[in-house]
């Protein structure tokens, strides 16, 4: 990935994509081509040196059981949002604004696991479940399902496991703007309803 230096991600950017409750997707490098396939995670930190994405897919998605050539990757996308130069208050100045787009992201390399085994998935998806329903009135639990029909759900999907060995990581969000265009960066975000966007440009100005 191209990063330049001012649009490094630090650390805690890349604990919070890899945290934050989403979705990534999986590129693997196989002798029958690329594949890829968008997959809700839960991060492992645990799991080997640097921490491991768990996912999972379907049975009879050819993903899992052709073997990658080297290591796989992960996409994980944070907020984005289209950005107008006519929030730039260097717009009103001089004019030589043109718009661009802001983004975080980070590439996660490691090696893929497969993990064909109930046990392994009844966590899984446990974990994965509690992860999203934690902060619902009324979160749905794995086990206020019947237990025949969450066995053969199981039955239906694999797991997969990529075991971190690098990640590339990059937060394009305004830091190359003066502080004046960068608040109306942010001010013009939250007013189209964008207040992830607008709060992710506030957070590196800090």
């Amino acid at each position: 990935m191209y990063i330049p230096a001012h649009f490094a991600a630090g650390s805690e950017a890349v604990q919070d994509l890899l945290s934050s409750p989403g979705a990534a997707n999986l590129i693997t490098v196989t002798d029958q081509g690329l594949l890829a396939t968008l997959l809700p995670f839960v991060f492992a930190p645990g799991v080997g040196e640097h921490g491991a994405l768990q996912a999972h897919m379907a049975r009879n998605n050819p993903q899992w059981s052709v073997p990658p050539a080297g290591e796989a990757l992960a996409i994980i996308q944070g907020p984005d949002a289209y950005i107008s130069p006519s929030w730039y208050a260097s717009k009103a100045e001089h004019g030589r604004v043109v718009p661009t787009w802001n983004y975080s992201t980070a590439h996660v390399y490691g090696r893929l696991v497969v993990h064909d085994d109930a046990g392994w998935l009844a966590r899984h998806v446990r974990r994965l479940s509690d992860l999203h329903e934690g902060g619902r009135e009324d979160p749905w639990s794995v086990d206020d399902a019947p237990g025949k029909f969450i066995a053969g759900q199981l039955r239906a999907i694999v797991g997969v496991e990529l075991v971190i060995t690098r990640i590339e990581a990059k937060e394009k969000l305004s830091q190359n703007r003066s502080a004046a265009d960068a608040a109306g960066v942010a001010a013009g975000l939250r007013a189209g309803g964008q207040e992830a966007s607008a709060a992710a440009v506030e957070r590196v100005r800090r």
